[in-house]
């Protein structure tokens, strides 16, 4: 699989409409909510990447009853409280291999120890390099009689839990590295059984996941009080609660690949199913797309965009801590603007499925950029003319997706492993290939991607 190339033909014009895939973020977070919570919950406009298939495989290995009613809803009805078994001093260990998906991993681990029961978490060797000691350390304290050992290096996956429920009480999470140490933990407080406050030590990066986590918690019956990203409280009494049906709206992440299609060499690119009053912080690329230039319709269900009116992108400094996967895209659309883009804010790229710092300044050099890099910022200077290239993908999603908007350029561009963006995007190259067009005419034809 991985010797798998497909090359893009030189693209002219990118024009159309698309929904992308519901959220994985919000999936992976819903999903496991439904299954805690009383009563039935309709899951409609489900993604079918990997990640979420890891964490629905994971919860019906906890015995948990998912119903399919087609490809992206399905119906899932929770006990109403922590999972597992009653714990017997024999119980045997379940064993959950969650892949490369640092949002299973780390919202299962925090919800587990509010259960009963013994579990294994692992995944592939990269997840067990990515750390996981942050979220641990904060749980402990919660902990009561729940027990968590690290089966292999300290600080990282594998863990094996003892659960034996969350107490409650007075905690501290690290904010800087990753902000699912706090979604995690902040998920796992309607099993606590007394009252909880989280302090976060540090600035917290990503913060608009924490807010995207406090409004499915909302949507499940559960009010948590946030003062200002840097203390948390929880009162018990409180438990998740079904709210029936649950639309996933489309990924912000995934659609910032059609949005910066649309901003390069769009005749018009619609995003369909996000809006004005989208939950997800990624949807601000579109701002900064304005920002270089583009055109953008914002209404409620939809965003419009379009490249400048007049003359070409503009290059800019910008600090995207708040929005980072999307700053790959913003990376790969610097090559169509004049002047350079620097790309700040962005350490915790350094932690993702790859040091993607280091793997974008590889890459962006292959067609022609000049490239610096700092601990965590990026700045790129476009070339006179883009170089055809073959990009390493690094088995990373993103990679795959935001190098495939240089064949834009008037370039052909070959994507190795293209099967990476299974990860959250499965029908990607697809659903690209029909907004693409070979000339810079509607009616000019769509592209071949070949496959080698």
């Amino acid at each position: 699989m991985h010797h798998d190339i497909l090359t893009l033909p030189p693209c002219g014009l990118a024009t159309g409409s698309v929904r992308p895939p519901g959220s994985k973020s919000l999936a992976n977070r819903a999903l496991p909510l439904a299954a805690l919570a009383e009563g039935t919950t309709t899951l409609t406009y489900l993604p079918d990447g990997e990640d979420v298939f890891l964490m629905r495989e994971a919860l019906q290995r906890l015995g948990l009853h998912i119903t399919p009613l087609n490809a992206t809803t399905e119906t899932l009805t929770g006990p109403g409280g922590p999972w597992g078994p009653q714990a017997r001093e024999n119980a045997a260990t379940l064993d959950l291999h969650l892949g490369n998906s640092g949002t299973a991993t780390r919202i299962l681990a925090a919800l587990l120890c509010g259960g009963r029961g013994r579990f294994q978490l692992d995944g592939v060797l990269r997840m067990r390099e990515r750390p996981i000691g942050d979220l641990i350390d904060a749980l402990l304290p919660l902990c009561g009689a729940t027990t968590i050992t690290y089966t292999g290096n300290p600080g990282y996956p594998p863990i094996h839990i003892a659960a034996n429920g969350l107490q409650g009480g007075i905690t501290t999470v690290q904010g800087t590295v990753s902000s699912q140490y706090l979604t995690g933990l902040l998920l796992s407080l309607p099993l606590c059984r007394e009252a909880v406050t989280i302090e976060v030590k540090g600035k917290l990066v990503s913060a608009p996941y924490v807010t995207m986590t406090l409004s499915v918690m909302r949507d499940f019956g559960v009010e948590i009080q946030n003062e200002d990203f840097r203390r948390f409280h929880f009162a018990p009494g409180q438990k998740y609660r079904s709210p029936g049906t649950y639309a996933i709206e489309p990924d912000a992440s995934s659609a910032s690949y059609f949005l910066a299609a649309g901003a390069i060499a769009g005749g018009e690119v619609e995003i369909q199913g996000l809006g004005k009053s989208s939950l997800q912080g990624e949807i601000r690329f579109a701002e900064v797309l304005a920002r270089m230039g583009a055109q953008v319709t914002w209404k409620a269900d939809s965003i419009a965009i379009r490249p400048p009116a007049a003359g070409k992108l503009q290059g800019l400094d910008i600090d995207m801590d708040l929005m980072s996967d999307t700053g790959m895209t913003l990376a790969v659309t610097a090559l169509f603007a004049s002047g350079p883009t620097t790309i700040r804010g962005i350490g915790n790229w350094r932690v993702k499925e790859t040091d993607r710092i280091d793997a974008m300044a590889t890459q962006l050099r292959k067609v022609g950029a000049t490239v610096t890099t700092g601990a965590d910022h990026l700045q790129i200077t476009p070339p006179a003319q883009l170089q055809p290239a073959t990009i390493d993908t690094y088995q990373d999603h993103r990679m795959a997706m935001c190098f495939s908007l240089v064949c834009l350029g008037g370039v052909p561009v070959s994507i190795r492993d293209p099967g990476c963006v299974s990860k959250t995007f499965p029908a990607y190259f697809p659903v690209l290939r029909e907004l693409l067009r070979q000339g810079p005419q509607p009616d000019a034809p769509l592209p071949e991607f070949r496959r080698a």
